[in-house]
């Protein structure tokens, strides 16, 4: 009774966890992509390289990486490797990249 009570625990546990990071997902509106991506088109930046960071939602900016300002979005941009990448500025993930 007790391995099924502590078995049945984990599992409860575990889904609870990745409800939670599913709740933690970053949904960009269409109409906030359109935006930024407007903005981008409007003041362009300079393509920035970095090696060994992975351009994947989820993944950490460095420090040392300007993020820019996007008038009426929360998020901050940088463009990297050519491509738009939106960052939370408050813990520098990347929320959304867009093509």
């Amino acid at each position: 009774m007790r391995m099924h009570l502590s078995a049945a625990a984990a599992g409860f546990l575990l889904l609870a966890g990745v409800g939670a990071a599913a709740a933690q997902d970053v949904v960009i509106e269409p109409q906030q992509e359109t935006i930024v991506r407007e903005y981008v088109k409007k003041q362009p930046l300079a393509s920035v390289q970095l090696p060994g960071v992975e351009l994947n939602v989820g993944s950490t900016l460095p420090d040392t990486v300007e993020l820019h300002e996007v008038p009426s979005v929360k998020y901050r941009y940088v463009v990297v490797d050519n491509r738009t990448v939106l960052v939370d500025p408050g813990t520098r993930r990347i929320v959304k990249v867009i093509e």
